[in-house]
């Protein structure tokens, strides 16, 4: 591994992709969301991956975007690399494996809906606070998080902004376990080492068949992504920004 944002480690049929900004919670950037789909593509096509673990570092999985960056390099396009990780992750044609420890907020909650297993530890916390700061849900995660979760509790988690504990989280059936911290880590890696040893073509025929309405969940993305980017410029949104960034210095 070199001592990146993003650091991806092969072993056991299994791609590890580790967030590693831990003196910020791993808040995500621009250049990691480009390390993230570069990693993702390549291990789609790679015969030596039969599966993807995606985990954080420092005892956090990610706060989500990190908001100075964000609003130096705003996703207003469709070729942006938030945009293209996103859809490396929501079409990916394997296994994907999620390990959550403490914060996973906005796109950390939301990008455990295109995972096919999440584990987290008693420590994590679900949040997706778009409207929060004057923005709409991402990722798919206005029609995936009804899906999921069922209607109400999507609605209190994208509109009201109430989050999730752990136990919570799997109550709800956005995480498959509560694993306990210290062992975590080693659990997910077992989860995606045996999905990875799995036949590989029943495997991802498997996985096609059960994301088969992932065409939908692209447009839903697109649309997303429209109204996310008018609402980047909108007054409210500003200010909440604004809001955010003073308490943060």
């Amino acid at each position: 591994m070199s001592q990146a944002a993003v650091l991806v480690e092969d072993g056991n049929g299994v791609r590890t992709l580790v967030l590693n900004r831990p003196e910020k919670r791993n808040a995500l950037t621009g250049a990691m969301y480009s390390a993230l789909a570069e990693a993702l593509t390549g291990a789609a096509t790679d015969d030596a991956v039969g599966a993807v673990l995606i985990q954080g570092s420092g005892g956090s999985f990610t706060a989500g975007n990190d908001l100075a960056d964000f609003l130096a390099g705003p996703p207003l396009s469709a070729d942006t690399p938030v945009m293209r990780f996103l859809r490396a992750l929501a079409t990916f044609p394997k296994p994907v494996v999620a390990a959550v420890e403490g914060h996973a907020v906005g796109v950390g909650t939301t990008l455990l809906m295109h995972c096919d297993l999440v584990y987290a530890a008693p420590t994590a916390h679900f949040a997706m606070p778009f409207v929060s700061l004057g923005l709409v849900p991402e990722a798919g995660s206005s029609v995936l998080a009804a899906r999921l979760l069922g209607h109400p509790r999507a609605a209190a988690m994208l509109m009201a902004g109430e989050a999730l504990t752990a136990d919570a989280a799997e109550a709800a059936g956005l995480i498959n376990a509560v694993i306990p911290t210290e062992t975590l880590y080693e659990h997910a890696a077992a989860k995606a080492a045996a999905l990875a040893a799995k036949p590989r073509a029943a495997m991802a025929n498997t996985k096609a068949l059960m994301r088969h309405d992932t065409p939908q969940v692209l447009e839903a993305m697109a649309r997303e992504a429209t109204l996310f980017a008018q609402a980047l410029t909108s007054p409210e949104a500003k200010a909440a920004f604004q809001a955010f960034l003073s308490k943060s210095r």
